[in-house]
């Protein structure tokens, strides 16, 4: 029989769980219409099954101030300042899922930039949780992925620089930008706000991809922690299988008599987990 490792750290991490233990907590109080602002999480899966259960998603604010009144849960990424107090002011009661990790960011940002000091998140600009830290900064707070992007912003030496990191971000390439940063001698103040579940769950998943010959990685594709957990895992494993569900897994592709690693991303639910692991068990 083949060996199969299940990394330890799979599935929901302690932001995730919370995140959406409280919609199912407001669905089972029945006191109304329960919205997210925007998908809790990034999981189609989850968030077809809180559909079913009557919780609609809200695109934005414009898209609030006509809903029907009831329970508004801000997502586990987080939002805004502005955003935020746009949700209040809507009369909507406010249930804020809003990752505490994320939050943390949220408070440095809002902190350093009320003393007038230049923050710099890396991270993806199009991913909600670093626009809704951003949102929390000021007209000088910037967005930044690379090194590439930090040279483009063509900051004067004596500037100190506040930096911050998106929960989800590679933990290797961060540290790697921040001394390349170091190297140009700017006076930096570094924050490394990944979250420690992300850093395990990136090393283990590491790890396991160098000892076997094929490895699956569970996630949904919108999911950022998950897609990076299948960058790390390709450097190590050439075979790297990325499925959001069971059904997306051809266990006929699995080659016979080799080894196979499993891991998922932080949003995907143990169910999921589970099933594809007892689908390629079966088969081998």
């Amino acid at each position: 029989m083949k060996e199969v490792k299940l990394a330890k750290s799979a599935g929901f991490c302690f932001g995730v769980e919370r995140a959406v233990q409280k919609v199912y907590d407001e669905v089972e109080r029945n006191k109304g219409k329960v919205y997210t602002y925007g998908p809790i999480i990034h999981n189609d899966e989850v968030i077809k099954d809180l559909k079913s259960k009557g919780v609609d998603v809200i695109k934005d604010s414009e898209e609030l101030k006509t809903a029907e009144q009831g329970t508004l849960v801000i997502r586990s990424h987080g939002v805004g300042r502005e955003v935020y107090k746009s949700c209040e002011e809507t009369g909507f009661e406010i249930v804020d899922a809003t990752c505490p990790y994320v939050r943390k960011i949220h408070r440095i940002v809002a902190a350093e930039c009320e003393k007038g000091n230049k923050v710099i998140i890396v991270g993806n600009p199009a991913h909600p949780e670093v626009q809704g830290i951003k949102g929390w900064g000021d007209d000088s707070t910037v967005v930044i992925e690379d090194y590439e992007d930090f040279t483009a912003l063509g900051i004067e030496k004596n500037t100190k620089i506040y930096i911050v990191a998106q929960t989800t971000y590679n933990h290797k390439k961060f540290q790697e930008l921040v001394d390349k940063i170091k190297v140009l001698e700017y006076d930096i103040t570094c924050f490394n706000t990944i979250c420690s579940a992300t850093q395990e769950r990136q090393t283990e998943a590491g790890k396991i991809a160098a000892e076997v010959d094929t490895m699956i990685v569970i996630g949904d594709k919108n999911s950022s922690n998950t897609t990076k957990l299948v960058d790390i895992c390709k450097d190590t494993c050439k075979k790297t299988i990325f499925i959001q569900t069971a059904k997306d897994l051809d266990t006929e592709e699995l080659p016979k008599g080799q080894s196979i690693g499993i891991t998922a991303g932080a949003s995907t639910p143990k169910h999921i987990i589970e099933e594809v692991q007892n689908n390629v068990r079966s088969k081998f």
